[in-house]
């Protein structure tokens, strides 16, 4: 498994560094065959590791690759090493498949663009940083391929580097992950020094042996786990450090696509479910979790309800499904969040694609209310994302349906149930805001001619004259590949009265270690099916309000947000959390460092020192110049002086 299982990982960097070094000399043709290959050839090769790992027996599907010892000082010892596990194998596998649709996507959609090598390169870069962060054996290794993930964002977000919009959303991303990582090392720094060890397999062990039984109270184990979530929290956009995903939007399409829906945005609940021994048993901080996951997927959906930019409602939405993601694990349903995170990155994907799609057609517009009438022009297109749409909001038998309706029964099952009446709550508003977005889009009439002026960059004036057209199959391929994946990557996790998940059962290995909560118990099939009835419904409703809002009565939007004035308001500001946070944040930082740190610490203080000592030798050095005045006879005074002091000093001293 060797031979193949390292090229998974080295493809990617290979492509990164050819692109990167000598792309902008190859046609872009070339660069595009380069970046998508190398993601095609990972792909493949995980499709081979995964078979392989089916022919073992479940208890062996287990194996680690060391490459080499990374790191010896003393009792530190931490190799550059690679777990093959079922749910590594599972993350890999959405990374590279989903990474290659977007990639084949991005041939197409960036065709005209400036820096084509560039932004290949900055993608196989990424690639290759999330393959290490889900393939890594330690938390030290992970921790390297977090950080590579999040300097790709920064590089992906800021791609159109003149625009200061860009710049700026580039920044922000870069600076709030880094105060989540700050937690996320922290943590990892106490791991080392409670267990002695970064290594997952054997921290997983000594856990079970120090901690048999789920903690009591806030602990050490609950200090760790917490610490570690806060990590989470600036990665996969959680309360309070989501604000940057809504921003990243200014980075192209597919970036958003991959970045910040199928793969960085998850690489949290990935470490989660990887820490599932330690969690597991912290359950005060199980507790935070769930609330901080329900508390962000119920913000980020009212959000999302009146927002008019596309892309900023698909990327509310993704905060909003991550925090599903979140529930799931503070729930203690792993399995579930995995499910959801797999299935999320099918359709979440297509949306973001779709959108692409849409905004390259009316020559980069992206308001919703400027839209309309689109679905005679993109047929493909239409369809596609009306798939995805369905999917996400629960409608039966798509793969969303099957994974939202696994966390929502874990948490009723565990006994979270005022958790499960929000979460069906926000699978409301998913539906309403999702279903808006579509009628807005594709229904209807066209709301304004198909000119090029609104939001067009450069290059793209030229087809004011010319109506939507669907893209090429470049970029028509990948949505319909990512429709069908969205259709039945549900009947992977089939509920228990329709059969059994297969997924629950191929994840089991890599969640043996962690302590079966005896809060989980057995409940009959019609009660699951009766909460299953349940939520399907609250989605249909918000899918039904939405046309009657958006197809039949189109002045009720206006009349409601008339009546509710202050709800419509702050929501469409976003709650007002980036001016409290600059408020309350940036703007006393920003003022404590003019005022003290530059004015008084670094002038006065910083400065005076070292000007004051240059100052004082200048001083000494004038008066000690007077000595050599270049007269013979102040040089015999100065050695008759220096005499009289020599015998008067040994005079004192022998007498």
């Amino acid at each position: 498994m060797l031979p193949y299982f390292t090229l998974i990982v080295l493809f990617p960097l290979l492509g990164a560094f050819v692109n990167g070094v000598f792309g902008k000399r190859f046609p872009r043709r070339l660069n595009a065959i380069i970046g998508c290959l190398t993601v095609g050839l990972s792909f493949a090769l995980s499709c081979v590791v995964f078979r392989d790992l089916l022919l073992l027996a479940p208890h062996e599907r287990s194996i680690t690759v060391k490459l080499f010892t990374w790191i010896e000082s003393a009792d530190l010892t931490v190799d550059a090493a690679f777990l093959l596990d079922p749910l590594s194998t599972v993350m890999i596998l959405v990374v590279t498949g989903v990474g290659f649709l977007i990639h084949v996507y991005s041939v197409a959609y960036m065709a005209d663009e400036p820096g084509y090598y560039r932004f290949f390169s900055y993608l196989n870069l990424f690639i290759f940083m999330m393959s290490i962060l889900v393939l890594a054996d330690n938390y030290l290794l992970m921790f390297v391929g977090w950080e590579g993930v999040g300097l790709c964002s920064y590089l992906l977000i800021g791609f159109y580097f003149d625009r200061k919009s860009a710049g700026d959303a580039a920044k922000k991303a870069f600076i709030v992950n880094r105060i989540g990582d700050v937690g996320f090392i922290l943590g990892t720094f106490i791991i080392f020094r409670t267990f002695g060890t970064f290594n997952y397999l054997h921290l997983f062990e000594r856990v079970s042996q120090q901690f048999p039984s789920p903690e009591v109270g806030f602990g050490l184990l609950s200090a760790i786990c917490l610490l570690l979530f806060v990590g989470a929290t600036g990665k996969s956009a959680q309360i309070p450090l989501y604000v940057w995903l809504p921003d990243a939007m200014e980075g192209p399409t597919p970036v958003s696509a991959l970045i910040h829906a199928a793969t960085m945005v998850t690489a949290g609940v990935y470490m989660i479910a990887r820490s599932a021994a330690l969690f597991s048993r912290a359950p005060e901080t199980l507790l935070i979790v769930a609330v901080i996951g329900i508390a962000t997927a119920t913000l980020a959906a009212c959000i999302a309800l009146v927002q008019t930019d596309i892309k900023r409602v698909l990327a509310y939405s993704t905060v909003s499904q991550l925090g599903y993601m979140f529930l799931a694990a503070g729930v203690g349903a792993f399995g579930a969040g995995i499910f959801h995170l797999v299935t999320h990155a099918f359709f979440k994907a297509l949306l973001f694609l779709g959108s692409g799609s849409v905004i390259l057609a009316l020559h980069h517009e992206q308001d919703l209310f400027r839209m309309g009438g689109l679905k005679k022009y993109l047929p493909i297109t239409f369809w596609t994302m009306w798939v995805a749409s369905l999917a996400i909001s629960g409608v039966p038998p798509l793969s969303g349906f099957f994974s939202k309706d696994e966390i929502l029964f874990s948490a009723f099952r565990l006994g979270h149930i005022v958790l499960w009446v929000i979460g069906i709550l926000v699978a409301g508003l998913t539906a309403f805001y999702m279903s808006r977005l579509m009628f807005l889009t594709f229904h209807g009439e066209r709301r304004i001619a198909a000119t090029g002026d609104h939001g067009a960059r450069s290059g793209h004036d030229d087809h004011a004259a010319h109506p939507p057209k669907e893209p090429s199959g470049l970029m028509t391929g990948p949505l319909t590949i990512l429709a069908v994946l969205s259709a039945v990557a549900g009947f992977i996790g089939l509920p228990a009265y329709l059969g059994s998940s297969w997924l629950e059962r191929f994840l089991e290995p890599s969640f043996e270690l962690r302590y079966a909560q005896s809060a989980a118990t057995e409940h009959g099939f019609t009660q699951e099916i009766v909460l299953t009835v349940v939520a399907v419904l609250a989605g249909l409703t918000g899918i039904a309000i939405a046309y009657y809002a958006y197809i039949r009565d189109r002045e009720l939007p206006s009349r409601l947000a008339q009546r509710f004035t202050g709800f419509y308001s702050s929501a469409r500001q976003k709650f007002y959390v980036d001016e409290i946070y600059d408020r309350l944040i940036v703007w006393p930082i920003a003022r404590i460092s003019d005022v003290l740190l530059w004015r008084v610490i670094d002038v006065h203080v910083i400065d005076g020192l070292v000007n004051g000592a240059g100052g004082l030798v200048q001083y000494w050095a004038g008066g000690l110049r007077r000595i050599q005045s270049g007269y013979t006879r102040s040089y015999a005074t100065w050695v008759l002086i220096g005499a009289v002091l020599i015998f008067i000093y040994y005079y004192l001293v022998t007498a």
